[in-house]
């Protein structure tokens, strides 16, 4: 007779090792039943005939014990760190596509103060007398000397020389 290998269990009178099943691993040789394999903990996946269990991705979690897999963050949410149970909801500024590792900035010219956003296309427009900057949670009205006459900009244009404007958040300048 042969002792049974680590990742595998032996039961009495067995013709050949059986792997640990799916969402369990054993680095333990000798074992005489499926259920002496050990379940993967919360956090992580155990495949087939694991030595030992692998942590979730950033990106990805597991709520569960004994699992043979993790899940994407969906659309919205985020997860940065390896091992984790739970996904968190995209911050204000930002948007987060399905298996987001990190937030990604509302782009220039756009802003959000909404948490939650899946898409770039969800964040908000700039309205025509302000600028929003990459990551802008509010749009930034345009200071006196300086206007925006379009939307979705990230900066506003300086009064020329023989115009102004004294006004906060203006789209022309005067003679």
């Amino acid at each position: 007779c042969f002792g049974c290998p680590p990742t595998a269990y032996c039961e009495e009178g067995a013709t050949a090792a059986l792997p640990c099943p799916e969402g369990s691993y054993s680095s333990t040789a000798g074992l005489g039943a499926a259920g002496h394999c050990t379940a993967g903990p919360a956090g992580s996946f155990c495949a087939t005939g694991s030595l030992n269990h692998t942590l979730c991705s950033p990106g990805t979690v597991q709520l569960l014990e004994g699992q043979g897999s993790c899940s994407q963050c969906d659309a919205g949410s985020f997860m940065d760190a390896s091992g984790a149970t739970e996904c968190c909801e995209c911050t204000a500024g930002s948007y987060c596509a399905a298996g987001a590792s990190a937030a990604l900035p509302c782009h220039e010219g756009s802003y959000s103060n909404t948490t939650g956003l899946g898409v770039a296309g969800q964040c908000t427009a700039c309205p025509s007398g302000s600028s929003c900057s990459t990551g802008s949670l509010t749009p930034k009205l345009c200071s006196p000397g300086t206007v925006q006459p379009a939307v979705a900009q990230g900066s506003c244009a300086t009064c020329a020389a023989g115009k102004f404007q004294h006004e906060l958040g203006e789209t022309a300048c005067f003679e």
